[in-house]
């Protein structure tokens, strides 16, 4: 159990540094000359890794029992 929440703390980590990375380079492309199909890929990338932040956060979340 506790190698599973490592796991998905380093998953976390990782997912959250690749989304402020693609932040990064989305602020350099819209400055200069765009590749609107690029931009739209990269935009899209990023969306999906909020989803699966979303999704392990959820995941690490105790259940409650009300």
């Amino acid at each position: 159990m506790l190698a599973d929440r490592d796991s998905l703390l380093r998953r976390l980590h990782e997912l959250r540094s690749e989304h402020r990375d693609l932040d990064t380079v989305i602020a350099r492309l819209e400055d200069g000359p765009v590749d609107q199909l690029q931009l739209q890929r990269l935009k899209k990338r990023k969306l999906k890794l909020k989803d699966d932040i979303a999704w392990l956060e959820s995941r690490l979340v105790p259940d409650i029992i009300a």
